[in-house]
């Protein structure tokens, strides 16, 4: 972004400002640039970003000392203005962070988007999540124009002339590829991949894991993507033959390499869709065998799930998992399938109670549990049956101490 572009960018924030900025893999750095060239602009300014923990890693509001961020996942990358209480960590799901951000009118709001087509339209791209409803309620409308954001042809679209500014830049997206799994992924990619169907709709998320069970599905046939996020593994999926026709498919954004964003939308592998599509109640309950995979920290012997805390320190949040664990035990043939090591090193990830804070899902919203041991069946199961399906998927050291803590608790 060149500096007389940086300077009419500033020039839109000003103190007292409600300022939302897009995030995920949308988020401009042309913006950040900007921002933290001139961090005096930033005074007294009120940010609203949807930022993912693992991908987006600036903090605004350690711009300026009376700057704040509102945000709705957890990270260590705004963490100490967190604690020091300029950085508010609203504790919602991905719908009703969309209902939030559809109550509020922003003063400005900064997307990034493609250059416009021949019919003078600008496209969301793929990050596709929040900006939609954003757009509509936003008084003042900045678009940072980059060439480097692939255009799919099903993807949300906005007039280049309803901009009330437009600036051009070409920094690259955000992303990652994935890596190779391990041995303990492996397996329990295995035990996944046996529960799901030929024909499902299938949800993932970030990470190793997610990555892990993408690639032992690719021997199935006619799935569906209906997730909120596509990664790297669909790719392998489609090259593998196990999708289905690209008019079944559904993300709100991906997360990839630079390659991967341009097969996208050379491929036109799937829909990009704003968050109230993608994790609305009744969309995911009406998407026949929808299996909802996510991962957690710990599960307790209730089926209780912790995604949010590790040693009493929140490092993410619930994000999307509510809404897609809700939807596929909603769904006709559905599953919500939640995966994870059963150790951590000399640690259970298998635990008596949880000791987090908050619980992240209810054990009335956990469906299966899957470890590199096993697959633990939850749903219409006592308090009990629960506790002996677990105790059977934890590490096999464990076992035996689980077992005297659950008939302690049964006391």
């Amino acid at each position: 972004m060149v500096p007389s572009d940086q300077a009419r960018l500033l020039d839109e924030v000003k103190p007292g400002l409600s300022v939302f900025v897009q995030g995920a893999t949308g988020e401009p750095q042309g913006f950040i640039a900007a921002l933290q060239g001139d961090p005096e602009r930033a005074r007294d300014v009120r940010f609203t970003a949807c930022l993912i923990s693992g991908v987006n890693r600036f903090d605004y509001a350690a711009l300026h000392s009376e700057a704040r961020l509102t945000t709705f996942m957890a990270s260590d990358a705004w963490g100490e203005t967190a604690k020091a209480g300029r950085t508010r960590l609203a504790p919602l799901c991905y719908s009703q962070t969309a209902a939030a951000i559809e109550a509020t009118v922003f003063d400005l709001a900064v997307f990034q988007v493609t250059p416009p087509d021949a019919d003078g339209l600008c496209s969301f791209g793929v990050s596709d999540d929040f900006p939609p409803l954003a757009w509509r309620t936003a008084n003042r409308r900045v678009g940072i124009v980059n060439a480097a954001m692939p255009r799919p042809a099903r993807a949300e679209t906005i007039a280049y002339a309803a901009l009330d500014l437009a600036i051009e830049d070409d920094a690259p997206l955000l992303g990652a590829a994935d890596g190779p799994p391990s041995a303990i992924l492996q397996a329990i990619s295995t035990h996944v991949a046996a529960l799901v169907p030929d024909g499902a709709a299938i949800q993932t998320g970030i990470g190793a894991a997610p990555a892990a069970i993408l690639a032992a599905l690719k021997d199935h046939r006619g799935l569906r993507i209906r997730s909120g996020m596509v990664t790297e593994g669909y790719r392998t999926l489609f090259h593998a033959g196990a999708l289905a026709g690209k008019a079944h498919h559904q993300a709100g954004i991906a997360y990839g390499s630079a390659d991967f964003y341009a097969w996208l939308a050379e491929a036109d592998l799937c829909a990009f869709a704003r968050v109230t599509l993608t994790h609305g109640a009744a969309a995911l309950a009406g998407t026949p065998g929808l299996h909802a995979i996510n991962s957690a920290l710990e599960v307790d012997l209730y089926g209780q799930a912790n995604l949010e805390w590790r040693s009493g320190r929140q490092v993410s949040s619930v994000g999307g998992a509510p809404d897609f664990a809700h939807g596929a035990m909603a769904s006709e043939g559905g599953r919500s399938i939640i995966a994870l090591p059963a150790a951590a090193g000399a640690i259970s990830r298998i635990v008596p109670r949880l000791a987090a804070p908050t619980v992240s899902l209810a054990r009335h919203e956990t469906d299966v549990i899957v470890t590199e041991h096993g697959a633990a069946y939850l749903r219409g199961r006592s308090a009990d049956e629960r506790a002996e399906t677990l105790i059977a998927i934890a590490a096999p050291e464990h076992r035996s101490a689980l077992q005297d803590a659950w008939a302690d608790l049964r006391r």
